[in-house]
């Protein structure tokens, strides 16, 4: 019988439970939240900077299913100025980024400028505030997945992200997890 959690990946972390390669010999992984059962694998990726809901099982069948089936997946950004309409519209029809060296056009997608600041756990590293200038929440939903897609997107605009928290995967919701919690979940 297979095993599923949902975990809240801190910003600075690896979506990965260990690494051979000498230059990721400083760098933390997902194994220090917990044991996990043997065959345990992230259902894809936050890369080490952005946090957030990340969904572990020892499926893989599920796990090839959520990444590659358009289950749409929720992020809020805070971008650095205050981003204006006509942004959030071009964002909402896809802009163009840069992947694997080419130009990609990203698909249409669910753009929403968020009218309140989202209660998350302080981040471990410091990141500027509104002191230091204007900054804004979006939240962004998107059905692919591209190496850093939200993060090459809201800088496509002229509004680079500054934070990055995903906060839902299909229906599975980050709700009021922790930094570092674990929780086991159906699926």
């Amino acid at each position: 019988m297979h095993q599923h959690f949902k975990i809240y990946k801190p910003y600075g972390m690896l979506s990965q439970f260990a690494s051979n390669a000498n230059k990721q010999k400083r760098k933390r992984f997902l194994g220090e939240l917990g044991q996990f059962p043997a065959g345990t694998m992230p259902i894809g990726r936050l890369d080490e900077k952005s946090e957030g809901l990340l969904l572990l099982t020892t499926d893989g069948k599920l796990s090839n299913h959520i990444n590659s089936s358009g289950i749409e997946k929720e992020y809020y950004a805070l971008v650095d100025g205050d981003i204006s309409d006509d942004k959030i519209l071009e964002l909402q029809k896809g802009v163009e980024i840069g992947f694997d060296g080419k130009k990609y056009q990203t698909k249409a997608c669910k753009v929403y400028k968020l009218n309140e600041v989202p209660n998350f756990p302080e981040r471990s590293k410091k990141i500027r505030d509104m002191r230091h200038g204007p900054i804004s929440w979006v939240s962004i939903t998107l059905t692919e997945g591209k190496f850093r897609q939200v993060r090459k997107m809201t800088s496509a605009v002229g509004f680079p992200t500054l934070r990055l928290v995903r906060v839902r995967v299909g229906d599975i919701l980050l709700e009021n997890l922790q930094v570092g919690d674990v929780n086991s979940i159906a699926m």
